[in-house]
C-alpha cells in the first residue's frame, strides 16, 4: 500500500524502536528463557530474534534464494533463521541494536511488512515468557492496514479474513465487512497472523469463524 514520505519515515522509526526493544529483551534473558518455545511454531525465542536479524542481513532476495534451495520460501526462511541462531545471543542483540535503523522495504509489500514482522515476533517472544507486550496502538493499526490490504503477502492467505470485519478497540478503527471480530488491537493482530493465544480477548460473531479457520 502507498505511504506518503512522512508516513514512511514514521514506519521506519517505529521498526527501529521495536528492534532496539527486542535487543534489550534478548540481552536480559538467560539460556532457559532463550530456549523457550515461542508462539512462532518450531522456533524458540532465540531463533525468532535471529530471524529478525536475517530480515536485513539476508533480506528479501536472500529469502527467495534460500527458498529455491529448500523447496519453498517458508523452509528457506526457516533455514536462514536457524543458521543465524547459531550466533551468541549477545551478538544477535548487538546486531539488532546496531542495525536498528536499517530500512527494510521489500518489493510489493513495502516497509509495513517489516513493521508487522517486528510487532508480531515481539509478541511471539514475550508472551510465552510471561512478559508484558504493549505495542503502540498506532503502530498496530498501521500493521492491520497492511494485513487487510492487497499488498499483504507471505503472512497468511487472504481468504482467512473473508466475510470478517475487524475492529480495533484501542483506536476505533475497522477493516473489512462481515461478522465482527473486536478487541484490543494487539490481540486482533495476533489472531489475524495465526496466533490463538489471545483469542479469548476477542468478542463478536466472527470469533468462532476465525478460530475455526486458524485451527483447520
Amino acid at each position: 500500500m502507498r505511504l506518503s514520505p512522512e508516513e514512511r519515515e514514521q514506519v521506519f522509526a517505529a521498526v527501529a524502536d521495536e528492534r532496539r526493544s527486542i535487543a534489550d529483551l534478548i540481552d536480559g534473558l538467560d539460556a532457559d528463557q532463550l530456549a523457550t518455545p515461542s508462539l512462532c511454531a518450531g522456533w524458540d525465542v532465540k531463533t525468532v530474534a535471529a530471524h529478525l536479524v536475517s530480515d536485513f542481513v539476508d533480506g528479501f532476495w536472500g529469502f527467495l534464494a534460500s527458498g529455491v534451495r529448500h523447496g519453498s520460501v517458508n523452509r528457506g526462511i526457516d533455514a536462514l533463521a536457524r543458521r543465524r541462531a547459531q550466533a551468541a545471543a549477545s551478538e544477535i542483540a548487538r546486531t539488532l541494536r546496531e542495525q536498528a535503523d536499517h530500512r527494510l522495504s521489500p518489493p510489493v509489500t513495502g516497509p509495513l511488512s517489516g513493521l508487522t514482522d517486528v510487532l508480531v515476533h515481539g509478541a511471539d517472544m514475550r508472551l510465552p515468557l510471561g512478559l508484558p507486550h504493549h505495542p503502540d496502538p498506532r503502530h498496530v493499526a498501521r500493521a492491520l492496514d497492511f494485513l487487510t490490504s492487497r499488498t499483504q503477502f507471505g503472512f497468511f492467505p487472504h481468504r482467512r479474513l473473508r466475510g470478517i470485519q475487524l475492529h480495533d478497540e484501542d483506536t476505533g478503527r475497522t477493516w473489512g465487512e462481515g461478522e465482527v471480530v473486536a478487541g484490543p488491537g494487539s490481540a486482533v493482530l495476533l489472531a489475524v497472523c495465526g496466533r490463538t493465544v489471545e483469542l479469548e480477548r476477542l468478542v463478536g460473531a466472527g470469533v468462532p469463524v476465525l478460530r475455526s479457520r486458524l485451527l483447520s
